[in-house]
């Protein structure tokens, strides 16, 4: 894929009233938009994901798969926010030349979905034929429809909510008090809170993933005692997002994924998803614990004609990324 950057030279309007100035954002694209502007995928990334769909959903897209650049525009903006390229904790803060670090400003799902809307009318793009979108992704995904000023054919709805529930807040919560228990995380450092990090990474992989999945891998034999193999594993999957990664954009990201209530300022719920005139798919995991079945089955339930689906899998929430066999069966019809 290609990497880009949009620089908006307007300040930047946020939901909760402040304002972000000299807003960058990084993107990704692969193929050519035909003449008809008809043959758009926009991907919506997750937390920690950046916008190079082709690196974290490979056997879905890539040049050979079913979502591929022969036949397609894909495109992937990285959310505000995020450390891979677009305006970011780590970012000069204009006011006072200095990088925003803990200053920077609480950012919604909303804000997410107008950023957006903001990179589609540059690219001039008025229309989508496939809008997709797993868990922070699908709750873009969703905003971003229901702003309505573009047009979405086809929307894909993977693990993903209406609004975010008390469980995925207090985990999220649990993993912001890890941070900020790191003093580090408050001396404006590109690397503060590292440690906070990998303990927050920690405790979101048992939301991530399963009992079932663990037993599976990570069993030690009967001589053990300690070091056990689930010991090691939490702390290589910590260090692993910390060496690319920084403890501020995590933080930031994650009070954005609590923010997501599409009702806000809107009538209901069930009215806003009412709303929805795309042709809809909705893909629940049937072991996930952090964005249950119950959630996605709820929004399949009040978009007209929404399809849903359910994959089983012992992977969790991890399952919308990887039971890529089932994901391109179910998907095929959108391509």
């Amino acid at each position: 894929m290609n990497f880009h950057q949009y620089n908006y030279t307007e300040p930047f309007q946020l939901e909760n009233g402040q304002q972000l100035e000299n807003l960058t954002i990084a993107y990704h694209t692969a193929g050519t938009l035909n003449p008809e502007k008809n043959n758009v995928i926009w991907v919506c990334h997750a937390l920690t994901a950046n916008s190079d769909v082709f690196d974290w959903w490979a056997g879905l897209f890539g040049e050979n798969d079913l979502f591929n650049p022969k036949d397609h525009f894909i495109i992937c903006a990285n959310v505000i926010g995020s450390n891979y390229g677009s305006t970011n904790p780590l970012s000069i803060n204009p006011i006072t030349n200095e990088p925003y670090y803990n200053d920077f400003p609480v950012v919604t799902i909303k804000d997410y979905a107008n950023a957006h809307q903001l990179l589609a009318d540059h690219l001039g793009i008025n229309s989508i034929h496939l809008l997709i979108g797993g868990s922070l992704g699908g709750q873009q995904a969703l905003e971003f429809t229901l702003l309505g000023k573009i047009k979405v054919d086809n929307l894909a709805l993977l693990a993903t909510n209406a609004v975010h529930s008390p469980w995925g807040i207090a985990f999220n919560e649990s993993q912001r008090l890890a941070i900020e228990a790191d003093v580090t995380f408050y001396e404006n450092k590109p690397d503060g809170g590292t440690n906070g990090l990998i303990a927050a990474r920690t405790i979101a992989m048992l939301s991530y993933r399963t009992y079932e999945i663990y037993e599976e891998s990570q069993k030690d034999d009967n001589q053990v005692y300690d070091c056990f193999k689930a010991s090691s594993y939490q702390k290589y999957q910590g260090q692993k997002l910390a060496n690319r990664f920084n403890a501020y954009s995590y933080w930031i990201l994650s009070k954005a994924m609590d923010s997501q209530n599409i009702a806000r300022n809107r009538k209901s719920l069930v009215d806003s998803l009412s709303q929805i005139k795309s042709n809809t798919i909705v893909i629940g995991v049937s072991s996930d614990i952090l964005f249950p079945t119950t959630e996605q089955k709820f929004i399949a339930a009040h978009i007209p004609n929404a399809q849903y689906i359910e994959i089983d899998s012992i992977f969790g929430h991890d399952g919308f990324l990887v039971e890529l066999e089932e994901l391109n069966r179910v998907l095929k019809p959108f391509a």
